[in-house]
């Protein structure tokens, strides 16, 4: 067999990527972890995690995540950053284009995770970090006694809305249904929030701006057709997201929205390739699932290793 440079690469540093390098390395394989961006993947951007075991009252998401790296390091995983471009399959090994550069690999654990799904109106790219955000935690301070807006209406939309009363004088939560799609918890607290004026059947039309950034939106009400402007100087959206499996290209098998095809057992449909956490086919995206996956990859990784030993 030809000789290569890892066991396993695990790409993306999120709750899945992390716990699979974890197991990886502590079965002695030689393991690389790469991150893009942060080691913590979107944890980073999470105040508080209510429903991770262990931790009575929550934890906040980046110091989850730092004890997670912490773990991970102890046994003796190799972290690096770079952005993987392509991943070829050689049967016995994999080759990742990364950052240019080649680097090969027995097997790959994909666990890439989401991003943040875009309106698509006119103007939001341009007033991105102008005034419209997708990472309330990121960029929430920034507002403070002044009236926002969030859109969407699941869990992350609650979640973000209920955080921004923090700082902002107003949040108009807007969702283009009657009610929203969040846990009976969270609508609980969005009802008991004096600050938060939800907005139904409504979507946002337009945006408006002076020289100082985002200066409101106009919002079209789709049941009436009336429009209404809002007064606002922060928009954060959450209207769901997308996965970030690009950079596969045909090489396993994708389904209509772009996740991986992959079951409990996290195999591809290319051999040797396993997916983890939010990037695939699940009922549930969750930091529990995503580390269970993370568990379940690295085995899957070893035993795939070892067959490839045994054969040659």
């Amino acid at each position: 067999m030809k000789q290569v440079d890892y066991d396993v690469i695990i790409v993306g540093g999120g709750p899945g990527g992390m716990t699979a390098g974890l197991y990886a390395s502590r079965a002695q394989l030689k393991a690389l972890l790469l991150e893009k961006m942060i080691m913590g993947g979107q944890m980073m951007t999470t105040t508080l995690v209510e429903n991770w075991p262990g931790y009575p009252g929550g934890i906040n998401g980046p110091e989850l995540m730092m004890k997670f790296q912490e773990h991970c390091v102890e046994f003796g995983l190799e972290t690096g950053y770079g952005s993987v471009e392509k991943i070829i399959d050689n049967g016995d090994h994999k080759v990742l284009i990364v950052d240019g550069k080649e680097m090969t690999t027995r097997t790959v654990i994909v666990a890439t995770g989401v991003v943040a799904r875009k309106l698509g109106v006119a103007d939001e790219e341009a007033l991105t970090g102008r005034g419209v955000s997708y990472c309330a935690t990121c960029d929430g301070a920034f507002f403070r006694n002044v009236p926002i807006a969030v859109i969407g209406g699941g869990d992350t939309a609650v979640e973000e809305a209920l955080f921004l009363t923090r700082f902002a004088s107003k949040v108009y939560l807007v969702h283009r249904r009657d009610e929203l799609r969040a846990t009976k918890i969270l609508r609980e607290r969005v009802a008991a929030n004096e600050k938060i004026e939800p907005v139904w059947d409504s979507t946002v039309e337009k945006l408006e701006s002076d020289n100082s950034g985002l200066t409101g939106a106009v919002l079209n009400n789709l049941k009436t057709g009336e429009k209404r402007t809002i007064e606002i100087q922060g928009m954060f959206v959450a209207v769901g997201v997308t996965p970030t499996t690009g950079f596969l290209g045909d090489l396993v098998e994708l389904d209509a929205s772009g996740y991986i095809k992959a079951g409990e057992d996290t195999n591809t449909s290319c051999p040797g390739i396993f997916a983890v956490g939010d990037c695939r086919t699940t009922i549930l995206r969750q930091v529990s699932t995503a580390v269970g996956d993370g568990a379940v990859a690295a085995i899957m990784s070893e035993r795939f290793v070892d067959e490839l030993a045994h054969q040659g």
